[in-house]
């Protein structure tokens, strides 16, 4: 591997045994690009909350309003990490799908499971009463 590249093994059954030839690589590409943009949104998520502490600390009426704009960036910041989250677990039960077709560990040996998304399926948040 060249220039600090990262890769994922283990997906797919290997040997592109996934989702035909080259099928390995295309998701192992898929998954990095969705874990650079995750990473990408929780480094934003933390100078977002290091400002809005700022701010709440400042107690500066202009700052404190600038807070409402900046809790809901990160809400849609938080929203989109859970849809990057849940894209890339229905990918991996894709993937772990084809890979037991293909001869490839199924979660019933020892593979992994992921959860698929249905289309369309809304993100329900469960209230514990402690929020």
């Amino acid at each position: 591997m060249e220039g600090g590249e990262t890769t994922l093994s283990g997906f797919g059954g290997g040997g592109g045994g996934g989702a035909g030839p080259g099928g390995d690589t295309k998701v192992l590409h898929a998954f990095q690009t969705s874990f650079v943009q995750v990473q990408s949104l929780l480094d934003q998520n933390r100078v977002l909350i290091n400002e809005i502490n700022q701010n709440h600390e400042s107690k500066v009426p202009g700052d404190l309003s600038r807070n409402v704009g900046l809790i809901r960036e990160l809400n849609n910041n938080i929203r989109r990490v859970v849809d990057l989250y849940a894209d890339l677990s229905s990918l991996f039960a894709a993937s772990d799908a084809a890979a037991a077709a293909g001869g490839g560990r199924a979660a019933s040996e020892g593979g992994s499971v992921g959860t698929v998304r249905q289309a369309g399926a809304g993100h329900k948040r469960i209230r514990s009463g402690l929020d």
